[in-house]
């Protein structure tokens, strides 16, 4: 069973040690779900608004634009023909949603194995007292200098909303903190350093645990 030091904010000396879940941080380590995973997340971002207009949508083409005989020129039944200049588009995009779905057991699956790398790696830390009384982007910075990892890009997990903490870090382009409820594998991968309050891992033990069946 892997075990971690606990850091204390505002302090050089560990707090003590924990052990983490081996059911989720020594899970195996699979790529390939990293790669359906963040797929599966990016395609659920995209606003799938894109759309152009086909000859039903342009305005114009009540009438032929000339006779069908006598002109010389090629039959035409309406300005509105994709090959008329400000005609319709043919097979143009449509509003469509880009979601497509994967398995519950694959996301769980997915998610203890972008925690499992990054604890083979020693990138997790395990941080008590992960909080602060003030928005203020000088103290999350003061905070990550004194765990060791000022200019890092971290990640940072927090069990429940901490307004003061979230609000501040949003100033800090390579920090970004999620709830426990919200850890996800795009997140987890982009960060090379995971920075996890100890009462969070509680929260993910019972999202992620061998006996938990909750969703991903």
């Amino acid at each position: 069973m892997p075990t971690v030091d606990v850091l204390a904010v505002g302090k050089k000396k560990a707090a003590g040690s924990v052990e983490l879940d081996p059911a989720i941080f020594e899970a195996p380590v699979r790529p390939h779900l990293f790669h359906a995973e963040v797929r599966r997340q990016l395609a659920s971002r995209r606003a799938g608004t894109h759309a152009t207009k086909n000859r039903a949508g342009v305005s114009g083409g009540g009438a032929k634009p000339w006779r069908q005989k006598g002109t010389g020129r090629a039959r035409q039944g309406s300005i509105r023909s994709p090959q008329w200049a400000g005609g319709g588009a043919v097979f143009g995009p449509v509003p469509r949603s880009h979601d497509h779905k994967l398995t519950k057991k694959m996301r769980r699956a997915a998610l203890r194995s972008a925690l499992s790398l990054r604890a083979q790696e020693g990138a997790v830390a395990v941080v008590e007292g992960l909080a602060l009384e003030e928005f203020k982007t000088k103290k999350v910075v003061e905070m990550l200098d004194g765990l060791g990892l000022a200019g890092a890009s971290v990640l940072v997990v927090i069990a429940g909303p901490q307004p003061p903490l979230e609000v501040s870090a949003r100033n800090l382009p390579r920090v970004s903190v999620i709830r426990a409820e919200g850890l996800n594998v795009y997140d987890v991968l982009r960060h090379p350093r995971l920075v996890i309050a100890r009462d969070a891992l509680e929260a993910i033990g019972a999202r992620l645990g061998a006996a938990s069946g909750g969703a991903a």
